[in-house]
């Protein structure tokens, strides 16, 4: 599994002349960092903030943001293993009418499946930057360059989700599967990033207040 590698033996995996690991499963590692990175804000500012309230409500966003980095983990090996079952399609038999329709089908659903993998990113992601505008207003102030980091690797996270389930969609025959994810992807991308760039706004903002 790719998510129990080392850093460095997955870099290295990325950067072989296999075409997977690709961009999709970078992307979710872009945002499992993310999620981590605002977990550990999260941990720090309980542990030295004294305003009880604010401690309340990071407690609650940690373990929202601990969800989210498991669900973003498992997802770096869903999105692999979604572009590997493409690649079987297209190398099933072709030789008889029967075989060819059957191939057709199989690569049909092998691409709707790989959609839908950075599909889930994308709202996921939606659900995280959400959450670290919390982190970025209440967040410790040592800790706030952290916090847009994360803000950062959720937002390339979401731009590579966009860009794998538009490259999916290109090759789906199905055309309300097509127009309709299309939609929900516009839609998701814009919101997730005005939200991310109001964020950064408001960290710097802070930052610049020191």
């Amino acid at each position: 599994m790719l998510n129990s590698l080392s850093v460095s033996k997955f870099l290295d995996e990325t950067a072989s002349n296999a075409p997977a690991p690709g961009g999709g499963s970078v992307s979710a590692l872009a945002a499992s960092l993310g999620a981590a990175l605002a977990s550990m804000v999260c941990r720090l500012t309980i542990k030295r903030d004294t305003n009880v309230s604010i401690q309340i409500e990071l407690e609650s966003v940690l373990i929202k943001f601990e969800r989210l980095r498991a669900k973003f983990t498992a997802l770096i090996d869903e999105d692999t293993t979604a572009f590997k079952k493409v690649i079987a399609a297209y190398r099933l038999p072709k030789e008889t009418i029967e075989q060819d329709a059957q191939r057709v089908a199989a690569i049909q659903s092998a691409y709707k499946e790989a959609t839908v993998v950075p599909l889930q990113l994308l709202e996921l992601c939606g659900e995280a930057v959400t959450l670290l505008k919390i982190v970025g207003e209440k967040g410790n102030k040592n800790s706030l360059t952290d916090a847009g980091v994360a803000v950062l690797m959720l937002g390339a996270a979401c731009e590579g989700a966009a860009m794998n389930v538009r490259i999916n969609l290109a090759s789906i025959t199905d055309l309300s599967f097509v127009e309709g994810n299309k939609i929900l992807t516009n839609s998701l991308q814009v919101s997730i990033s005005n939200s991310a760039h109001q964020t950064l706004f408001r960290i710097n903002e802070r930052l610049f207040s020191y």
